[in-house]
């Protein structure tokens, strides 16, 4: 069994777009996949509820209260969407259960640096060393300033960036009717198809 933690301890980065689109897509390979909701806003929880029943199924998973709670028996793969302010014996609690975390990071300065603070704490814990850890640059437009500062600041941390998603309301529309961008064929869907696939292919690995 995989668990993939999505996780930056800033709120509003596009962790809750990350987490349900990426249950969608294991579950679109054939994987009994279970996505566990952390945050108190619920939304990959609200996420499930609006999913129709025609849809490839993706388990609930009740963290709110009890990380260590056990996954049942025949899922395949965890996906964890945390809160943001993720810090002390609750970050402990959640790295424990994780064999991959991805990062969501837009190209602003607050985002960035608050980001490094999140990835010096990580380090500092023993289990890390054994963590496959990506980022992922959210909501960037490749032809701008901020997304030449973005990846001048990646450059340095050490880490790998896994894709870079642009800003679209393909995924807000989908979000709405419980669905991801790997429950639909559509013409118009393709280019963030073509976004996702190196990070597919990192959680993969």
């Amino acid at each position: 069994m995989s668990v993939v933690v999505v996780a930056n301890p800033k709120g509003g980065v596009g962790k809750s777009t990350l987490s349900t689109n990426l249950a969608g897509y294991l579950a679109s390979q054939g994987r009994r996949v279970m996505l566990g909701d952390a945050d108190r806003q619920q939304s990959s929880r609200t996420w499930l509820r609006l999913r129709p029943a025609a849809a490839r199924p993706i388990q609930a998973w009740d963290v709110a209260d009890d990380l260590t709670a056990r996954v049942p028996k025949g899922v395949s793969d965890v996906v964890l969407d945390t809160p943001g302010g993720l810090h002390g014996a609750r970050l402990k609690d959640v790295m424990k259960l994780a064999d991959k975390v991805i990062i969501p990071l837009q190209p602003s300065i607050f985002d960035m640096y608050a980001t490094r603070d999140f990835l010096d704490r990580l380090q500092e814990m023993k289990k890390t060393d054994k963590l496959s850890v990506g980022l992922v640059g959210m909501r960037v437009d490749e032809r701008t300033i901020a997304a030449d500062q973005l990846h001048e600041f990646v450059s340095r941390l050490g880490y790998p960036v896994v894709a870079l998603l642009r800003d679209t309301q393909n995924y807000v529309h989908l979000a709405a009717r419980g669905l991801s961008l790997f429950d639909v064929k559509s013409a118009r869907l393709e280019k963030d198809q073509l976004q996702w696939r190196p990070l597919c292919a990192w959680v993969n690995k």
